[in-house]
């Protein structure tokens, strides 16, 4: 494993609660159905309720959508200006000295997505909990209830990385390219185009793969699953090293799972589409394939 700090268990995290350099976060966001006939593929809405009714203890939460992503598009959960970040971790007493953990509810996804925003801004002391609060309530370890207190204000300072993120003219560019391999982290079926999008026109990026997200995670505990059977997954797909790797799901979310254990399986040059099919499947100047 590349950075073994960059993911905790629940064992080592019980142990540390009472660090006063701790930054614990819910991030869990829910995506509720939206009205019919609508342009909205859903409505995201922050796991503030699932919080108050137990998060571990002395944790706060993050509302994604609402405060860490951009306001000024209709897509969901776009990466935001750097000084719109800044501001915001830094309220949630983010800084240098802190060591932050990201843990959710259901799927490591919204976790991984913090992890990987925070990797873009430079901040490398961030670890996932493997398993989330999924696997910390299986143990029975303790849970407190009420709305988040927080953490005191603090400066968060960016060194922002270049590559970690890229748009629809890079992808598209990409296609065909045999230095680049383009992989899609949705299930197979909409992969393949065989069932109905939420997010508009059924399909694919043309040429892309598919290592699905859930294929990356053990469904017994919710954690990841072993590093030699992530390797083979992505190295059955043609995903390898020496090559450019574009990770892509439908708002940017899951994708982040795959580049966690591809960036802990020591592949460098990897990127994620943050617009995903939640900008491609609406255009039609972008190319789409199916099965």
């Amino acid at each position: 494993m590349r950075d073994p700090r960059a993911l905790i268990d629940t064992d080592t995290l019980a142990a540390s609660l009472s660090d006063p350099s701790l930054r614990v976060f819910d991030c869990t966001t829910y995506l509720n159905p939206a009205p019919a006939g609508g342009p909205e593929p859903y409505i995201a809405v922050p796991g503030r309720a699932t919080f108050e009714e137990g998060h571990i203890p002395g944790a706060d939460l993050l509302d994604l959508q609402g405060e860490f992503s951009d306001t000024a598009t209709h897509l969901h959960f776009m990466m935001p200006s750097v000084v719109r970040l800044v501001a915001a971790f830094g309220r949630h007493g983010v800084a240098p000295g802190t060591r932050v953990v990201l843990y959710s509810i259901g799927t490591m996804m919204w976790a991984t997505r913090f992890w990987w925003m925070l990797r873009a801004l430079g901040f490398d002391d961030a670890a996932v909990l493997d398993g989330g609060l999924d696997k910390w309530k299986a143990e029975g370890r303790p849970l407190e209830t009420g709305a988040p207190r927080g953490y005191p204000p603090a400066a968060f300072v960016a060194a922002p990385r270049d590559g970690l993120f890229v748009d629809a003219a890079a992808v598209k560019a990409a296609i065909g390219r045999g230095g680049t391999v383009t992989v899609n982290a949705l299930g197979p079926q909409f992969h393949r185009g065989l069932e109905p999008s939420r997010y508009g026109r059924p399909g694919r990026v043309p040429g892309s793969v598919n290592v699905s997200a859930a294929t990356l995670v053990d469904p017994a505990t919710k954690g990841f699953t072993t590093l030699a059977d992530a390797a083979a997954k992505f190295a059955a797909q043609g995903v390898a090293k020496d090559k450019r790797t574009i990770c892509y799901c439908g708002g940017g979310i899951s994708a982040t799972i795959d580049l966690f254990l591809l960036h802990q399986l020591g592949h460098d040059d990897i990127t994620l589409y943050d617009a995903s099919m939640g900008e491609w499947a609406k255009s039609e100047a972008l190319p789409i394939e199916t099965d």
